[in-house]
């Protein structure tokens, strides 16, 4: 049986921008880390369809002898900051905010001083102009020279301008999808406010919020729930009990506990955040934090009481949003696939399609991340139920709604991986190994390579190249597959253990058969001391090891097993030759 790719589906509430102090600088909303299905980060190559608009050249600004006047910087920041805030278009906004800041620079060299913080406002507006027009590549060099600036001991403005500096650039790196980069920037400025405002200031709680997502959405969960046991103590340190602060922290908790497998503790943070919202009179966010009930529920496999929860949400979408909003479509797939596992196929594809009317004429202020979020999950359901062509279609439409969204590399990297699975499904093994290797590049760029997420999509790949006899390729995947997952899974998981399995293949038909025997004399010392013998691929391994040191006894005189005899199970063997066929897991 084919192991699904699931994305993890995270939900969260009100994400408040860290904010150290009142900012003086104008700048973008800050798009947080969104626990939705998979980390949103977008892909450079695709962002980079569009042409950007024309840019001054900053080597003919530089030559301009009137940025030498000391008040020419102020006046061209401040006509920058008047034109975003106008909506005169970003374009003429960057023109004055690429002037500013060269007269800043310029007037600093003139005087043989330091630069001022004057210049890390223009470079903090340069840099948001430059990412508001998609061009997030020329944003970074802009912002790093601006953390470059501020000396954090020489006061709070310092600080504020260094700690802004460091999100800004972490907001950044995390639209490219470079997650490990934008996690350390954000380390950088939570550190720079601690030291500033002390580790209980309520805005030091705000930016460990914010850290905390940026971690789950790496999956890095057991720091995520660090640094949000430190929120919850802040805001409960700072607010009024059963506080919107505290309810937001418990849903991303509740996040957290879903991730590790906790989720009796996670139901608990939910109902707390649930009875906060109430209190604050937050009808939609109860309804919201319903779905999430139901969705542990539904893990619990306690499903008269995950419909009911559902059912409460529906009915508050419905009255509050009207019938045709996302949130009524999400629902309703939260429905189907609760109906699907309970066996109830034709409540089930109801829902699905509900969901799929609603999704086909969206209401207007419906996202594109929503609907491909929808349809992303329909299509787990039709894959369940062996209807992989009509999942691909849905993969496919999804795809399309993201390709140029910013801020989605690792999203359409794990609809890429799905859709490879698809295609292996239905045979048609080219376009699932392409489809798996666009998802790898993507995971790559993205920091997510030391996954075990990434391992897996390792590991189909290495299976897609197997059925196209590209040997040695898959040979290199399933080994790095193993080191992955040997790390972030240990070697007894099963998916470890898939990995072994084939890696042991891969080496038997390249005629490395010493290196399968040892690798399948450590999976049956794995079953036998840790896992148990019951499991029904034991005696499978026991009768593989058993032929390949019967082999290993003659091997001067065999040559290697042919792939084909391995994988394909109508492969033709002589009488005198009984073998039993090897199998690839996947």
């Amino acid at each position: 049986m084919h192991r699904r790719l699931a994305f993890l589906c995270l939900r969260s509430g009100p994400n408040p921008q860290p904010d150290p102090n009142s900012n003086p600088e104008p700048q973008l909303p800050r798009k947080p880390p969104s626990p939705s299905p998979s980390r949103p980060k977008p892909s450079p190559a695709r962002s980079a369809k569009k042409p950007p608009p024309d840019s001054p050249n900053p080597n003919t600004l530089l030559s301009d002898p009137s940025l030498d006047n000391p008040d020419l910087g102020p006046f061209l920041l401040k006509l920058a900051r008047d034109t975003i805030a106008s909506g005169e278009g970003p374009v003429k906004a960057l023109d004055y905010a690429i002037r500013a800041s060269n007269s800043f620079e310029r007037v600093a060299i003139e005087k043989s001083e330091e630069p001022s913080l004057d210049l890390v406002m223009s470079l903090h507006v340069l840099g948001a102009i430059y990412c508001s027009l998609g061009r997030f590549e020329e944003a970074v060099p802009v912002l790093e020279r601006a953390i470059n600036v501020p000396d954090v001991s020489k006061g709070m403005d310092h600080a504020l301008a260094g700690f802004s500096g460091y999100m800004q650039l972490g907001d950044t790196y995390s639209m490219l999808g470079q997650v490990d980069k934008s996690i350390e920037c954000y380390e950088k400025g939570l550190q720079i406010q601690i030291e500033s405002l002390g580790e209980i200031d309520p805005r030091v709680g705000e930016t460990c919020r914010y850290l905390a997502e940026a971690h789950v959405q790496a999956m890095n969960f057991d720091k995520a729930e660090e640094l949000c046991k430190k929120t919850l103590e802040i805001h409960k340190a700072h607010s009024e009990p059963a506080s919107i602060e505290e309810a937001a922290d418990r849903r991303l908790m509740a996040i957290i506990c879903e991730a590790k497998g906790d989720y009796e503790s996670a139901l608990e943070h939910l109902v707390l955040a649930s009875m906060a919202m109430i209190a604050n009179g937050q009808d939609n966010e109860v309804a919201a934090i319903d779905v999430s009930i139901g969705n542990i529920y539904m893990s619990l496999c306690r499903f008269d009481e995950a419909v009911f929860s559902y059912q409460k949400a529906l009915t508050v979408f419905k009255s509050s949003k009207g019938d045709h909003h996302p949130s009524v479509a999400s629902v309703f797939v939260r429905l189907a696939d609760l109906y699907h596992r309970t066996g109830k196929l034709r409540e089930s594809k109801s829902y699905c399609e509900n969901a799929l009317r609603i999704y086909a004429k969206p209401v207007p202020g419906t996202t594109a991340e929503e609907i491909a979020g929808g349809l992303t999950e329909i299509s787990a359901i039709f894959e369940s139920v062996d209807e992989p062509e009509e999942a691909l279609k849905l993969l496919q439409k999804a795809m399309k709604l993201l390709e140029d969204k910013p801020g989605q590399q690792s999203t359409i990297a794990g609809i890429e991986a799905r859709m490879g699975v698809m295609l292996y499904i239905v045979g048609r093994y080219e376009e699932a190994r392409n489809s798996f290797e666009s998802a790898v590049t993507k995971l790559r760029s993205s920091g997510e390579r030391k996954s075990a997420f990434f391992g897996v999509v390792l590991n189909q790949m290495g299976l897609a190249c197997v059925q196209l006899f590209k040997i040695d390729e898959a040979c290199e995947l399933f080994e790095e597959a193993r080191r992955i997952l040997e790390k972030e899974c240990g070697p007894c998981h099963q998916d470890t253990i898939g990995v072994y399995s084939n890696l042991a293949a891969t080496y038997d038909a390249m005629g490395r058969v010493e290196d399968a025997i040892e690798i399948l004399e450590h999976v049956l010392k794995l079953r036998e001391e840790k896992l148990g013998i019951a499991n029904p691929d034991f005696e499978d391994e026991k009768s593989r090891l058993a032929e390949l040191l019967k082999e290993a006894g003659r091997a001067r005189n065999k040559k290697a097993k042919s792939l084909e005899n391995l994988i394909d199970p109508n492969s033709r063997r002589t009488k005198k030759e009984p073998t039993k066929k090897w199998g690839f897991r996947i």
